[in-house]
């Protein structure tokens, strides 16, 4: 019969061995609610037991990379959060109008509702011709779903909701086509998004991005990775660039000097000075 006091402590050392190589911090999340997770992440590798699931991801970052999602809330939605899509609609539009030019990195995008959020929010804006936007996460298996734009058909009413609260203009169907059980995104929406696998922890910077959402993903970062993770940010912005986290997110007391609050309930900051434009 298993040991239920062993079966902790393996837990808590695999949590530890993730802290130490990957810097992702999931050692204070409830244990009950971890041990379900981890062993349907045991179950689901096909291997036999902690200590052989410990040692693979170690060594295989993809593999800890479809861990990652089984052990954390992969959370996203249509317009999430809509006060945020909202002020940046009144807001951030206005100025970024005057570039001719527009890269926009959603960094942790998950299945790539936030994505064709902000596609959406920019063709009704009338700047979707002129914008790029990289979508990336480390989960192969998000990633596929999102280059796809599928999403079950019973979440259309949260998805309009949110669009509306969002400030959205038109009716959000305009967007997406509902068939077969399914919600799925325009192409016109599809063509200027890049989705692709990209490891916030490791992976190289972006260079000249105007805008980086990256929402709900430093909560899961110890502090010495996620000043690494901002620092990747700071590079990859313009001079003047924003930066949207997520609800419980802030910027480092290293970070915070760098960037304008231009609209800090909403968690969105503007790189530079706040002369630069806090209130542009």
């Amino acid at each position: 019969m298993r040991d239920d006091g062993v079966e902790d402590i393996e837990i808590r050392l695999l949590l530890e061995a993730i802290y130490a190589k990957y810097g992702y911090d999931l050692r204070e999340y409830a244990l009950d609610s971890m041990r379900r997770r981890v062993l349907a992440a045991l179950a689901k590798s096909g291997l036999a037991h902690f200590g052989e699931l410990q040692h693979k991801l170690l060594q295989d970052p993809e593999l800890f990379a479809q861990v990652l999602s089984d052990l954390t809330v992969r959370v996203s939605d249509m317009f999430r959060t809509p006060s945020v899509y909202r002020v940046f609609r009144e807001r951030v539009l206005p100025i970024l109008r005057s570039y001719p030019l527009l890269r926009i990195w959603h960094a942790g995008c998950a299945t790539g509702e936030e994505a064709y959020s902000s596609a959406i929010m920019l063709s009704e804006a009338g700047l979707y011709d002129r914008v790029q936007i990289y979508a990336t996460d480390m989960s192969s298996d998000a990633i596929e779903q999102a280059k796809q734009g599928l999403y079950r058909a019973d979440r259309l009413a949260s998805f309009e909701q949110n669009y509306r609260a969002a400030g959205g203009r038109d009716n959000f169907q305009r967007h997406a086509t509902v068939a077969y059980d399914h919600i799925a995104m325009s192409e016109s929406l599809r063509r200027n998004i890049l989705f692709f696998h990209h490891n916030l922890v490791s992976d190289r910077v972006f260079g000249e991005m105007h805008v980086i959402f990256c929402r709900n993903v430093l909560i899961y970062f110890a502090k010495p990775l996620r000043d690494r993770v901002l620092n990747t940010f700071v590079n990859s912005l313009c001079a003047g660039g924003f930066l949207c986290l997520g609800d419980s997110e802030q910027l480092s007391l290293q970070h915070k000097p760098q960037f304008s609050d231009f609209a800090p309930a909403e968690r969105i900051f503007r790189l530079g000075t706040l002369s630069m434009g806090a209130h542009a």
